[in-house]
């Protein structure tokens, strides 16, 4: 990857309104809170620890281990791809923008529109798989500290309730989220190391390096080990996902075109890393694997935690989690509600003046912020009736971003030579690493909307599919009916009005 240090000339302002739009969200974060964002988006102290029951069923030791590494290396080579366009268009439209310069001028808009709404559901249910994890945590540290009795219900109305949290901190606390995303990097960095030395010296027995690395679990059913080996991999592929926030945020950071980029790839490599480390030291500490997969709070991890390190250390540690996943949605309420806001902002959702107001006092996106919660619960209610539901909510998150992550880097290989690349590229290497990121992205975008369990019921049905065609349908009818005439078009009256209201915007302040 090359770094160059050429200037360009342009203040971060000046290259935004190249790009077509004006200066209107507060430039006041660092490169470190831009990467901060993504790193606690990604969480490996929620994606891991989250699905961590789905891996046991799935694969076993072997999967949970060996699939973490290859899930990293491939996903290195997604955001590798994703960073280098980053670079040349550092605007929080992201994704569906990059789709649009990069696509043959005819079909641009199309282009960007369904890259957008991909985005838009991706983003939602990456929400909702954190939230609802983080929950489902929370029901399992109430039920051991005050006989707290999980129920389904009980476990959205804790989702619900974590939703409002995350809006309200969103709306009133911005100078908050920025201290707590910061806070966050550390508080991963050190509650990883903390737990992993605890499950490292404190219990008196270890499983074997033979049983991390070797032993095959399989209760999901199915009679082809294979399959069950590429079903397992969704614990890692959904832990990395969110990390196009460093984009999202850009409008936002300080030296864009060279902060996003590499946020984005050094929050995947440090997940990679802090990631590898903690499913290690869970796993050797596992006591009962039985035991854990029968857990009475529904939570492998705290079983494992309360079997190796007691009832106190366990239940502290079990906090450190919750906390963790906690910052985690957090900050992907906040990426979600700039996506929603630049996605609007372009008039492509429904009531799109409401979603892409601005508060006058914090200069954030209020109304998107709440659509990103609002979306977020109407993700996770399935699970009032369908056992499987957040599994499928996070196939949901893997299928709707990693399409959406994919089709800029495939339009930018098709450019070939005629891309033009930012301060930030990776030179010779961009286009074997591109085809890399397509051919993965191509499997698991296939592989995660397969039946996850044996036999297909209505209340074991993996309803990512629908959730998916769903929003494309909804998407492909407006586009065709309506969109395709106005969306991205410079010259219609729609476009013109918009431009006449982003002219009359108050400047950005720092509240």
């Amino acid at each position: 990857m090359t770094d160059d240090a050429r200037a360009s000339g342009l203040s971060d302002e000046e290259r935004l309104a190249q790009l077509g739009y004006t200066q209107v969200l507060a430039r006041r974060m660092s490169a470190f809170s831009n990467y901060a964002v993504s790193f606690t988006i990604i969480s490996v102290l929620s994606g891991c620890l989250t699905l961590y029951l789905f891996g046991m069923n799935t694969g076993g030791p072997a999967v949970i281990t060996w699939g973490w590494v290859a899930v990293g290396l491939m996903t290195l080579f997604v955001g590798l791809a994703m960073a280098e366009i980053c670079s040349a268009y550092p605007t929080s439209a992201g994704l569906y923008f990059w789709a649009h310069r990069l696509a043959p001028p005819r079909t641009a808009a199309a282009w960007a529109w369904f890259t957008g709404w991909f985005n838009v559901l991706g983003q939602v249910a990456v929400t909702a798989g954190i939230d609802f994890g983080a929950a489902s945590f929370l029901g399992a540290y109430l039920n051991l500290q005050f006989d707290f009795e999980v129920t389904p219900g009980r476990t959205i109305l804790l989702f619900a309730g974590i939703l409002v949290l995350h809006g309200l901190l969103n709306t009133f606390g911005v100078r908050i989220v920025g201290l707590l995303n910061s806070v966050s990097v550390w508080w991963h960095v050190v509650g990883v190391a903390v737990i992993v030395g605890a499950l490292t010296f404190a219990p008196d027995q270890h499983q074997s390096a033979s049983f991390v690395f070797t032993e095959f679990v399989n209760n999901t059913g199915w009679g082809s080990s294979f399959y069950v080996v590429l079903l397992g991999l969704l614990m890692a592929q959904y832990t990395f996902t969110g990390y196009d926030a460093s984009a999202h945020m850009t409008e936002e950071t300080h030296d864009a075109s060279t902060a996003g980029p590499k946020g984005i790839v050094q929050s995947i490599w440090t997940s990679w890393i802090a990631g590898f480390v903690l499913l290690l030291g869970f796993t050797f500490a596992i006591q009962s694997y039985d035991g854990a997969l029968g857990s009475p709070t529904g939570v492998p991890p705290a079983q494992i935690l309360l079997d190796a390190l007691g009832a106190t250390a366990g239940k502290l540690l079990l906090l450190v989690v919750i906390g963790a996943q906690l910052f985690c949605g957090m900050a992907s309420v906040t990426a979600n509600s700039r996506m929603i806001y630049a996605f609007s902002r372009d008039g492509a959702l429904p009531f799109s003046h409401i979603w892409h107001t601005v508060s006058p006092r914090t200069r954030t996106p209020v109304a998107a912020v709440w659509l990103a919660a609002l979306g977020a619960l109407m993700l996770g209610l399935p699970y009032l009736i369908n056992v499987t539901a957040y599994a499928a909510v996070t196939s949901i998150a893997v299928i709707g971003l990693y399409i959406a992550y994919v089709i800029p880097t495939l339009l930018r290989l098709r450019k070939g030579e005629a891309f033009q690349r930012g301060p930030w590229h990776l030179g010779r290497w961009s286009r074997p690493i591109g085809i890399v990121a397509v051919a993965w992205v191509g499997v698991i975008t296939i592989l995660f909307m397969l039946p996850q369990v044996s036999p297909v019921t209505w209340e074991t049905f993996n309803y990512a599919p629908i959730a998916v065609l769903a929003v494309l349908g909804f998407a492909a009818a407006w586009w065709f009916a309506s969109a395709r005439h106005w969306f991205l078009n410079p010259n219609h009256e729609r476009t013109h009005a918009r431009e006449a209201s982003r002219a009359g915007a108050p400047d950005p302040v720092d509240p």
